[in-house]
């Protein structure tokens, strides 16, 4: 479990949502608030976000943009390939983070243990808080009508009064 962020991933319709919270912690220090810790890919066709350390998830990001290239934009196959240089290589097999990256089609979430996971329901969330944000976004996206950034910012507020780790500056990226 990584401490210090949570970030959550909607897809409902044609839409898909990332957003994350702005906290960055030292230990039991929140020592930023505004931090953004998602962004868009691949021109911008693929949302990504993470959880853990900030250096070693930029590294990730680096290397999950190449395979979207060498890959032409298909997520599942960069991350994939990702997931299978990150476990086996001795540099990057000591980077402490997750991802959760996402397209118009899919959700998914990728580990250095070699895990890419996707979603049974549309709803994937990493990070502390991320059990949190996962809940309420469930119930939400089942019991309402919200939209997918709609979903992702009530659950993130959610998250941010239940999580120590996550803070109310949200930063929320959608593809239509």
């Amino acid at each position: 479990m990584f401490e210090g962020t949570t970030i959550l991933a909607v897809k409902k319709g044609n839409a898909v949502a990332l957003g994350g919270d702005g906290q960055v912690s030292a230990g039991p220090v929140a020592i930023k608030h505004t931090a953004v810790k998602i962004r868009k890919l691949y021109q911008d066709q693929v949302l990504a976000g993470f959880a853990g350390s900030t250096a070693d998830a930029l590294t990730l990001f680096e290397k999950f943009e190449e395979k979207l290239e060498e890959y032409r934009g298909n997520l599942m196959r960069a991350a994939v390939e990702l997931a299978k240089e990150w476990r086996t290589d001795r540099m990057l097999r000591r980077l402490a983070a997750q991802i959760l990256v996402c397209d118009r089609s899919q959700i998914l979430m990728v580990s250095g243990n070699g895990d890419v996971l996707a979603p049974d329901n549309g709803v994937m969330a990493i990070g502390s808080g991320g059990p949190y944000a996962r809940a309420a976004a469930r119930a939400l996206a089942g019991h309402s009508t919200l939209s997918a950034r709609e979903i992702v910012n009530a659950a993130m507020e959610i998250a941010a009064e239940i999580c120590v780790y996550t803070n109310r500056s949200i930063v929320i990226e959608e593809l239509l």
